[in-house]
């Protein structure tokens, strides 16, 4: 698991840090003193949750947000120093996941990383050791990593959320509702333009057909299943 933090104290990234690989021992910490240097490293490393400082220097908290959201779906979790009720309301409506006020309690913010994996990833907090492979697929849900023809896929981390979900119910229809639910929170219920996109752009990265998919299936009017290919 690998987390970046976006913060120019560095007291409070040693604090971070240390909190957080007590919890999850075999974590990875990134830091970054800007938001600007956070984006860059947020681009290449695909970490599974992001912390970011409210006050940054030469960016403007909302700026930052709306960068990331530009690119990525990764859970999102603002430090706060001396937001409003309306200025937090802003940060979540721009894309922030959840708020933690600076000095921060431990307990607080694992409980709150703890039920943002919890909504996004649904993996029971940690990362399954397993590999499904099929045909010219294979996916580590351990590590995130796709292959197509043993060549790297990149998926955001919504697509990825998306695609282990219907791995882990290999043959079993998923429907609308159960993977706007997992995949992107209960928010979402009713909304089936986000599951059609998303599967859509799926099946374009995996080299499957959209005019006839082998690999994801469409229960029309249901949902969809993922069927293991030779």
């Amino acid at each position: 698991m690998k987390f970046l933090v976006i913060e120019d104290d560095q007291q409070v990234v040693k604090d971070l840090q240390l909190c957080l690989q007590v919890r999850y021992p075999q974590s990875t910490v990134i830091s970054a003193t800007s938001g600007n240097k956070g984006v860059e490293i947020l681009e290449t490393e695909t970490p599974d949750l992001v912390i970011a400082a409210s006050s940054l220097p030469n960016i403007e908290i909302l700026d930052l947000i709306g960068k990331i959201r530009e690119f990525s779906d990764v859970p999102l979790v603002i430090l706060s120093e001396a937001e409003t009720d309306m200025d937090r309301a802003r940060g979540l409506e721009t894309g922030a996941d959840e708020y933690i006020t600076k000095p921060f309690s431990p307990i607080e913010l694992l409980a709150k990383i703890k039920a943002l994996f919890r909504r996004t990833l649904g993996t029971g907090f940690t990362p399954e050791h397993n590999v499904y492979s099929a045909g010219k697929i294979t996916i580590n849900l351990a590590t995130h990593e796709v292959l197509l023809s043993d060549k790297q896929i990149r998926l955001t981390p919504t697509e990825f959320r998306l695609l282990s979900e219907l791995v882990r119910n290999e043959g079993r229809i998923l429907t609308h509702h159960r993977l706007l639910e997992k995949v992107w929170g209960p928010e979402y219920h009713g909304d089936f333009s986000f599951t059609k996109r998303y599967v859509h752009r799926l099946r374009q990265k995996l080299g499957d057909d959209p005019n006839n998919p082998l690999i994801i299936h469409t229960e029309r009017g249901v949902g969809y299943k993922l069927v293991r290919t030779t």
